[in-house]
């Protein structure tokens, strides 16, 4: 499937969640996954960065 389509079955689709109400006004989070702790971050120039 090319970049710019969109699937149209939800089951298929990925879910589109918008990092400013997953921030909250932070600039770090802290996501659990698989029992291991990954850190999200935005940078200076405004990009995300995921370490575990």
């Amino acid at each position: 499937m090319p970049e710019t389509a969109v699937a149209t079955d939800r089951k298929t689709a990925p879910k589109v969640v918008e990092s400013r109400e997953l921030f909250a006004g932070r600039s770090e989070i802290l996501i659990s996954h698989d029992g291991a702790l990954y850190r999200m971050k935005i940078t200076r120039q405004n990009k995300l960065i995921l370490n575990k």
